[in-house]
């Protein structure tokens, strides 16, 4: 290994060390950029630039008056000086693409403010950063220099580590960290030459070229499955373990029931109570219980594990929750946002044991019509446990326990599906991709999990509380004022978008409405419908979906577009999400009466609730992607039919047929013409043979490699079933 550290230059104070007055000038104007607005005297900043002798400081303190002067710096009080206040300056966060370009979004602009490597100063992408512009419209984009990084998006980093005799680095996925971080060997943590690990970076100046860390994790051995497991965790800064002080909160939480508190609540403990849920959970955070008025009317009780009984705030539990804000499901595990014994015993509605609910209660006709309704805390007792395979052969044979109450249930659920798709709601049904394990979680098969009728008894149920929950706050009485509440929410499709979407499909003969919303979602639906089974599919859903907003939460109601609800929020799964927790605390609240609460509060937590459920979004599918790759790995030098998923100007990614496992066709593999990508029409075509590859051409590839570290798949393009 030939690396050598970088570690910081000292500041070279002297003027025979070369900082003469034109370098010192320089320096003087980059440590004022870097803070702006902030006034400051010559031995201030003398002493950021790491100044310490007289002679060059009085140096200095004639630069600044001489900058003065010449109107290029400001002295607003006499000795004291900063940038001119025109300077433009704004904050945004830095996004930097696979090419390594990196452009900071500021919020509320539509255009971004391109930097260039050299002007950086170390961001990191995520990082929120201050920036002068230095171009305004001349070139392609407005350009800019880092002043300041304001927040680091991370300063923890999964590598592997690699060790000299004296000195040892921690290799992050360039993708993630483009640096290697520097670590002494008293801060290894015994970490071992070639194992994952967490390294913690603990200076970075910047005179450095690379950081300075110390290890705090060690992970384990590269390809061991809890090793690649929570490495993707910590790629994400989501944990795998509880904190001591949380588990021993969890373990001192009082299981039993008092009397007092049951006769506080509305008894549901004599009504047919059951739950439905994948055949493996653990945690059940919903149940529906059913009563037959008459003949036409009937009783459907949502219950939903009361959470905030047990987890109240200003707690070590809270604050755990709060921070996790969501369960994350990885391939081979679940993390849960709460400890095992909340989530998956005092909270988790059990059969055959009484348990303490929040409940949404309706009364309902034989057409599905919301006839009463009522919001409470209650007390139930599950008769039944259902898997979602166990409802769904009663609905078929219509035979088996509770048949009548899972038969009539799933009408109305149907019926009031109907009326959902009716109104404009979108049916986004993509089958999940699933894996068969065997007992050392390696991947030894594939499968796609559909949904059912089952399935969407439950789904139908819990978006009618969910709906009625926010309609219930969220509309305001008349002569009241509107009160803060947590919605989820989904804006409707961006314009440009549809409109290439729908210019793409005309290339499958295939039509969308755009004119107004109701045409749009119907048109999505019918195109839905009509792929299905296609070769086409999955190259159609994935970029409908791409056409949508990203649903978020937030205390400003705009509706749910995709489900054509005007008001939603998420009330029914507190045991894996936090917003469902604070939903749950404000129904309380305002069921007793109360005021309306501190928006901009609730709206902070909201913005952090919407960042981690990207994250764990984003670290499930990096779980599936690793198992996909580990589940190709025998496969490497075999041909499989796919469909191209995706181009870009690096390469073509074919969704294998079956699997659905995802790899690319490098371009610079394509040795018969040169390629080029063609971003209006979602190909790459050959500027010799004009031979195409676009998004749902059927082809066949060979598999060449399967790589686990990087959590990629090479094919090689073989043949397309359609010739040019």
């Amino acid at each position: 290994m030939t690396r050598k550290p970088q570690p910081a230059k000292k500041a070279r104070t002297k003027k025979a060390a070369g900082d003469t007055k034109k370098s010192l000038t320089g320096r003087a104007l980059s440590t004022l950029r870097q803070h702006p607005g902030k006034l400051l005297n010559y031995k201030q900043l003398s002493k950021l630039m790491g100044i310490t002798d007289d002679e060059t400081r009085k140096l200095l303190n004639s630069c600044l008056n001489e900058l003065s002067a010449a109107g290029e710096i400001e002295e607003p009080t006499r000795g004291k000086f900063r940038m001119q206040g025109k300077e433009e300056l704004v904050t945004g966060t830095i996004d930097i693409t696979n090419n390594g370009a990196a452009f900071v979004v500021v919020e509320g602009q539509d255009e971004d403010i391109y930097v260039g490597p050299n002007k950086l100063r170390h961001a990191l992408n995520g990082d929120i950063v201050t920036v002068r512009i230095t171009s305004g419209g001349g070139g392609r984009h407005t350009e800019g220099e880092v002043v300041e990084i304001v927040k680091r998006r991370r300063e923890q980093f999964v590598g592997i580590v690699e060790i000299s005799k004296h000195y040892a680095f921690l290799v992050p996925d360039k993708t993630q960290m483009p640096y290697e971080i520097f670590i002494p060997l008293d801060k290894l943590n015994n970490a071992e030459r070639g194992q994952k690990a967490v390294a913690r970076i603990v200076e970075w100046t910047e005179k450095q070229k690379n950081p300075i860390g110390e290890i705090i994790e060690v992970l384990g051995n590269v390809g061991e499955n809890n090793t690649e497991m929570h490495a993707i965790l910590a790629e994400y800064g989501l944990p795998y373990r509880f904190p001591k002080r949380v588990e021993d909160a969890a373990a001192e939480v009082d299981e039993t029931i008092s009397e007092q508190e049951i006769a506080a609540r509305r008894d549901f403990r004599q009504v047919t109570t059951f739950t439905i849920d994948p055949a493996d959970a653990k945690d059940f955070d919903d149940a529906i219980s059913f009563r037959r008025i008459s003949d036409d009317r009937f009783e459907v009780g949502v219950h939903i594990a009361d959470v905030t009984f047990y987890v109240r705030p200003n707690t070590a539990l809270e604050k755990e929750a709060y921070q996790r804000a969501t369960s994350v499901y990885l391939v081979d595990r679940t993390v849960p946002m709460l400890p095992e014994k909340l989530s998956n015993k005092v909270c988790s509605l059990r059969p055959n044991e009484e348990k303490l609910c929040f409940s949404a209660v309706f009364e309902l006709d034989a057409d599905a019509n919301v006839l009463k309704e009522w919001f409470g805390r209650t007390v139930i007792c599950s008769d039944h446990r259902f898997a979602y395979e166990d409802a769904q052969q009663v609905i078929e044979t219509k035979e088996g326990p509770l048949a009548e109450e899972i038969l009539t249930l799933n009408d109305l659920a149907q019926k009031m599906r109907k009326k959902r798709f009716a109104a404009g709601a979108i049916s986004f049904e993509r089958s999940e991709v699933k894996f068969k394990l065997d007992e050392e979680a390696r991947p030894i098969g594939v499968y796609l999990k559909e949904q059912k009728e089952a399935n969407q008894l439950i789904e139908e149920f819990m978006l009618l509380a969910n709906r009625k929950v926010a309609e219930f706050v969220g509309k305001p009485a008349e002569g009241k004022a509107r009160r803060t509440f947590v919605y989820r929410i989904h804006g409707e499709p961006n314009q440009e978008k549809l409109t290439a979407f729908a210019q793409f499909i005309k290339r499958f003969g295939y039509q969308l409405q755009t004119k107004t919303k109701k045409k749009i979602a119907s048109s999505i639906n019918n195109l839905l419908t009509d792929v299905n089974g296609k070769a086409e599919q999955t190259v159609v859903e994935t970029l409908a979906i791409r056409t949508m907003a990203r649903a978020e939460y937030s205390t400003k109601n705009i509706g749910h577009y995709g489900l054509a609800f005007d008001y939603y929020t998420h009330f029914t799964s507190p045991i894996r999400r936090y917003p469902d927790m604070m939903v749950h605390r404000l129904l309380a609240h305002y069921l007793e009466n109360g005021k309306s609460v501190d928006a901009d509060a609730y709206e902070a937590m909201c913005k952090h609730s919407s960042e981690m459920e990207q994250l764990a979004t984003s670290a499930e599918r990096a779980s599936i992607k690793y198992k996909q790759v580990e589940f190709m790995k025998d496969n490497v030098g075999k041909i499989f039919d796919g469909v191209v998923s995706g181009v870009t100007q690096w390469g073509i990614y074919v969704e294998l047929d079956g699997s659905m496992c995802e790899g690319m066709v490098s371009i610079r593999t394509l040795t018969d013409d040169h390629y080029e990508y063609d971003e209006a029409e979602f190909a790459v075509i050959g500027r010799r043979t004009h031979r195409r590859y676009t998004m749902g051409d059927k082809v066949s590839v060979r598999v060449v490699a399967a790589n686990m570290e990087k959590k990629q798949l090479d094919f090689e393009m073989v043949r397309m079933e359609v010739p040019f």
